[in-house]
């Protein structure tokens, strides 16, 4: 039971990070809710079936949890966000450590993410074959 209760604050501690970084800039959404529904499918079904069912997230969920595929405006949308947030953290009071150093590793992720693959497309439409009859 114990170990149960630990999956499930784990799956709400990200749920709860995901949700706030749907608000700020510069926290990503994306990855909470990756690793909640990682955390629920150790002990918690019904939050997990509930993710991947939401209506925004779950099919975003499916398609990296199918093709390791990021949608090409979510990479934008991350994008914009990341460079906006350097923008804030530059002409902020943050030590000048955290000044370099986030967006550094924003930059790391941001060229991984631009590397993962698209969406598939659905089924493109079938090239019209001509059928030869031998009789």
């Amino acid at each position: 039971m114990l170990i149960i209760a630990f999956w499930r604050l784990l799956a709400l501690f990200f749920v709860g990070l995901a949700f706030i970084g749907a608000i700020l800039p510069g926290l990503p959404t994306t990855v909470f809710l990756l690793s909640a529904v990682w955390a629920s499918s150790k002990g918690w079904p019904k939050l997990h079936d509930w993710l991947l069912r939401h209506p925004r997230f779950g099919p975003l969920i499916s398609q990296w949890q199918t093709h390791r595929a990021v949608p090409r405006r979510a990479k934008w949308i991350a994008g914009l966000s990341m460079l906006a947030s350097t923008f804030i953290l530059l002409y902020s009071s943050a030590p000048l450590w955290v000044k370099c150093t986030a967006p550094t590793i924003m930059i790391v992720v941001m060229i991984w993410l631009a590397s993962r693959p698209e969406m598939p497309t659905t089924c493109p439409l079938k090239a019209k074959t001509k059928i030869i009859n031998p009789d």
